[in-house]
C-alpha cells in the first residue's frame, strides 16, 4: 500500500478499532466519563456512593411497580400481564413487606453504610473510561460469577432445614411474590448479597463504572424476579434459548421451593436437576390453545 492510500485509511481503520473494542474503544463511553469526573468527582469518590446508588436504584423500581400493582385490579390490560390476575397485592402486604424492608436499611444498610464512610478509603478514578467491550463483559463476568454463588448459598439454604428456618423461610412466607418482596428477608441474606455484588466487581478487577453498571443491573434483575409480571419487554422473554429465568421462574421457585435456585441464568438448575418449568396462569394458557386451534 502506498503512503497516500495508507493516510487515507488510517481514519477508517482507527474507527473500527473503536467498534472493535480495540485501544480507542473507550471514545464511546469517554464523555460520559469524563463529565462525570469533572463535574461530580468528589461524590464519586465517596465510599457512600455505591449505597446511595443501589437504594436509590431499588425503592426507584420498587415504586414503579407497586403504583403497577395498585392499577392492575382496576386495569384489565395490565392485570393480564400478572402472573397471578386473580390474587392482587393489597395495602396490607404492602406495609407488611416495606415495613421489613425499612428495618433492613435502618438496622443493617446504615450501620454498613457508616462502616465503609468511616474505614474504607475513597475511590479511585482512573481519568480513563472502559472500552466499550470492557463494560459489558464485565457487566456479565459478574453476573455469571454472582449467579454461582448465589446458587450454592441458595440450594444449600434449602435443603440444610436450620438454614432454612433460621434464615431464609422469611422470604418464602410469599408464595406469589410481588416487587416489594425482593427484600423482605433476614439481615444475613441481604448481608450475603450485597457482600457479593461488592466483591466480585474487585475480584475480576472491573472499572468502578462498570462495577456501579453492575450493582445498578443486578437490583433491576433482582425487583423484575419478584415483580410478579410476564411482560413482552421482560428479559426471559428477550434472552434466546431459555437462558434466562426472570419472574415466571422466580415465582415457580416460590410456589415449588425445591426449584430454580439460580437468580440470573437457568443453566445450573439444569446441570443441577432444580429445573421447573413454570406454569402459565390459566388466563395464559387459554391465549396459547387459541393460538394452537387456530394454527
Amino acid at each position: 500500500m502506498s503512503a497516500g492510500r495508507l493516510l487515507t485509511a488510517l481514519p477508517w481503520m482507527w474507527e473500527v478499532n473503536n467498534v472493535t473494542g480495540g485501544q480507542s474503544g473507550a471514545v464511546v463511553l469517554q464523555p460520559l466519563w469524563d463529565y462525570l469526573h469533572k463535574n461530580h468527582h468528589d461524590l464519586l469518590r465517596s465510599p457512600l456512593f455505591p449505597i446511595v446508588l443501589s437504594v436509590s436504584t431499588y425503592f426507584l423500581l420498587v415504586g414503579l411497580y407497586t403504583v403497577l400493582d395498585l392499577l392492575a385490579p382496576t386495569w384489565p390490560r395490565l392485570n393480564s400481564y400478572r402472573l397471578h390476575p386473580d390474587r392482587p397485592v393489597t395495602w396490607p402486604n404492602i406495609w407488611t413487606t416495606f415495613g421489613v424492608t425499612i428495618y433492613n436499611h435502618i438496622f443493617y444498610i446504615f450501620p454498613s453504610a457508616v462502616a465503609q464512610w468511616m474505614w474504607r478509603p475513597p475511590t479511585p478514578l482512573p481519568s480513563e473510561a472502559p472500552t466499550l467491550w470492557s463494560f459489558f463483559l464485565g457487566i456479565v463476568g459478574c453476573m455469571v460469577v454472582f449467579d454461582f454463588q448465589y446458587y450454592l448459598w441458595h440450594l444449600l439454604h434449602h435443603r440444610i432445614p436450620w438454614l432454612y428456618r433460621t434464615f431464609h423461610a422469611t422470604h418464602h412466607q410469599y408464595n406469589a411474590p410481588f416487587s416489594l418482596v425482593t427484600q423482605y428477608l433476614s439481615g444475613w441474606e441481604l448481608f450475603s448479597v450485597g457482600f457479593w455484588t461488592t466483591v466480585d466487581p474487585i475480584l475480576l478487577q472491573c472499572h468502578c463504572l462498570t462495577t456501579w453498571g453492575f450493582m445498578v443491573f443486578n437490583i433491576y434483575v433482582s425487583t423484575e424476579d419478584h415483580c410478579g409480571y410476564n411482560f413482552p419487554w421482560s428479559l426471559h422473554n428477550l434472552v434466546p434459548f431459555g437462558l434466562w429465568g426472570g419472574a415466571p421462574k422466580h415465582d415457580a421457585h416460590h410456589q415449588r421451593p425445591g426449584t430454580n435456585f439460580a437468580p440470573f441464568f437457568c443453566h445450573w438448575d439444569w446441570l443441577g436437576g432444580t429445573n421447573a418449568v413454570p406454569t402459565l396462569p390459566s388466563h395464559a394458557r387459554g391465549e396459547d390453545e387459541l393460538k394452537e386451534r387456530k394454527d
